[in-house]
């Protein structure tokens, strides 16, 4: 592992707490002070644009790539007024000197060639300045002009996942609905965007209420909640063709809250029946719908494990709004918050190692995650009204929707790691709720 590996790794494992660590066989060191981390500084020098015709696209996927990696806390990147050395040619010596007099613990630079069939070719380079050594291999990509942004940000999970060890997220995208018009007439309709709010597109129209949008593992589905009959029932949208089916349509009760199996295959969902409210799980092709709990509580909610052999639910059968895991295939439950206050909107990591959900306690909301036995339980955020996380494909960072307080209060989405640091609102363009995440594009 090395210095700049060691010094992110470090984040993931500490607690936020008033503490201080550091690295104490060189200069490179993270200083943690009541949860504060001080961010890396690196330098993304500006891509060289090979071609005239690559200029603004260099330029753009240089901006791209310092957001991404600035956009997680964990990165600040150096003013260029302060670069002693200026990146000229793309196979250039790097002079490591230049770089350690202004602090600079990495450095990313990079090419841009615009072809004549009108595709971007690009092509990166890390070094870490400390130890005067390249980081990995030097990369390309290619794509359409179209899809510079998904380029650059192919590039910043590169740099990222070599840096922390971790995997990246940035090249994703979330779904979402956007909610517009008057708080006591609001409309909503299923869009989708990349992670960082860029490139948003309309899944459906604002005809009926929509709610609860889930992303298949491949990411070319999704699942949500529509009232256009008049009732709730559960759809599957293909994301590509923008078309929809119903799902369970034998269903003689009230149909909601689905998520995805790992494997794509089947649904788990709940269904309300004659006042009861419980967890089914539907094959897709076949249509075979299978009950898995039969309690007289309500038991909604369900997220599977990523090895899909254990679903997580919420249920009051306790009295209160509180978790439980079961098998996937049903049976007996496990219940695992024990905390004060309500327990909702469960979510297994993709990592497997957290539950995110959302707490009500003393009149506020919490996003929290705890173990997968209940332990380790820590509150990321409060406000009025958070709920409904979501994980980004690496299990480091939670996006969920914030409510503000009052008659003209509206919701918002809100992301957080899962150190309860960088909180930071989701740039959109409208009120926006129930956001989902979905896996890396391919």
């Amino acid at each position: 592992m090395t210095r700049l590996a060691f010094l992110i790794a470090m984040l993931f494992s500490l607690l936020p707490a008033a503490l201080a660590a550091q690295d104490r066989s060189g200069p490179l060191r993270i200083e943690i002070t009541e949860g504060v981390i001080e961010p890396v500084p690196i330098a993304v020098a500006p891509f060289i644009a090979e071609n005239a015709a690559a200029a603004d696209f260099a330029r753009q996927i240089t901006g791209v790539v310092s957001a991404d990696l600035t956009g997680t806390g964990l990165f600040r990147d150096i003013p260029r007024d302060a670069y002693i050395s200026q990146v000229t040619s793309f196979d250039a010596p790097v002079p490591y000197a230049d770089w350690r007099a202004i602090n600079a613990e990495a450095l990313i630079t990079g090419a841009v060639t615009l072809t004549s069939d009108n595709r971007l070719i690009v092509k990166f380079r890390l070094f870490d300045i400390f130890s005067g050594q390249p980081l990995g291999d030097g990369l390309q990509f290619a794509g359409g002009t179209d899809s510079w942004r998904r380029v650059a940000h192919k590039v910043a999970d590169q740099v990222y996942s070599r840096i922390t060890g971790e995997g990246g997220y940035f090249d994703s995208r979330v779904v979402y609905v956007e909610e517009t018009g008057p708080k006591n007439a609001r409309q909503r309709r299923l869009a989708i965007m990349d992670y960082d709010g860029a490139n948003v597109q309309y899944l459906s129209d604002a005809s009926s209420l929509v709610l609860s949008p889930r992303f298949s593992p491949t990411g070319d589905r999704v699942l949500y909640t529509s009232y256009e009959s008049g009732f709730p029932a559960i759809y599957e949208l293909s994301v590509g063709s923008v078309t929809k089916r119903p799902l369970d349509v034998q269903a003689e009760g009230l149909a909601f809250a689905p998520r995805f199996a790992p494997d794509g295959r089947s649904v788990v969902y709940s269904r309300s029946d004659a006042g009861n409210t419980d967890i089914y799980r539907l094959d897709l092709s076949s249509g075979q719908r299978t009950r898995l709990t039969s309690a007289p509580s309500i038991e909604t909610a369900p997220s599977f494990s990523p090895d899909g052999s254990r679903i997580v639910f919420e249920s009051d059968r306790s009295g209160t709004q509180q978790l439980y895991i079961m098998p996937a295939g049903g049976g007996e439950a496990t219940r695992i918050s024990f905390g004060q206050g309500r327990y909702g909107t469960p979510v297994w990591s993709p990592r497997g190692d957290y539950i995110a959900f959302t707490k009500q306690n003393a009149g506020r909301f919490h996003i929290g995650v705890m173990r997968t036995d209940g332990s380790q339980e820590r509150l990321l955020t409060a406000s009025f009204l958070d709920e409904g996380p979501t994980w980004a494909p690496n299990g480091r960072v939670l996006m969920f929707t914030r409510e503000s307080a009052g008659a003209d209060g509206e919701p918002a989405m809100f992301s957080v790691d899962i150190s309860g640091r960088n909180l930071k609102r989701v740039p959109t363009s409208t009120a926006a709720s129930d956001p989902a995440w979905s896996p890396l594009l391919p």
